[in-house]
């Protein structure tokens, strides 16, 4: 059963909080030490809590117009409740408040379905990391107004 939106609470959090979670989901048989990403001292974090339980992280990234989110991690029994959709929502709010023209990542080719529902376009950009296929996801966005005016 999904989570109304109203129920999930996105907020930024510091990158020490996203490792076990980020490990738990997508690297499990690695130690957490072995999967930090030395660039999370530049990202911005940020954690969705359900009754304020943190169930999902995703770091994010600007490029200067492009902001790149990695790491998007959803504990399992949250999966397919909205947790992903709502910190998808939040991370595009906030790459449009600072500029951003463009939102991008790799998704793992078991996520491209997700993406493909949240208005991402498939670039044909295939790889393959540590045995993993991933594309490379894109979505337009308009820059806000507010950020416009400053």
């Amino acid at each position: 059963m999904e989570i109304p939106k109203s129920e999930i609470k996105v907020e930024q959090i510091t990158p020490y909080l996203t490792h076990k979670l980020r490990r738990d989901v997508l690297y499990p048989d690695m130690k957490i030490f072995e999967m930090e990403m030395e660039e999370d001292a530049d990202g911005i974090h940020f954690g969705a809590f359900y009754e304020n339980k943190l169930v999902g992280v995703v770091s994010l990234f600007n490029k200067g117009e492009s902001f790149q989110f990695r790491k998007l991690a959803i504990e399992s029994e949250y999966q397919h409740k909205r947790i992903g959709s709502s910190l998808l929502t939040y991370i595009t709010g906030y790459a449009q408040q600072n500029g951003g023209t463009i939102i991008w990542c790799n998704a793992r080719s078991s996520a491209i379905g997700f993406y493909l529902k949240a208005n991402f376009i498939q670039t044909g950009k295939l790889f393959n990391k540590n045995g993993i296929d991933y594309e490379i996801l894109e979505k337009a966005i308009i820059p806000s107004s507010i950020h416009l005016a400053k």
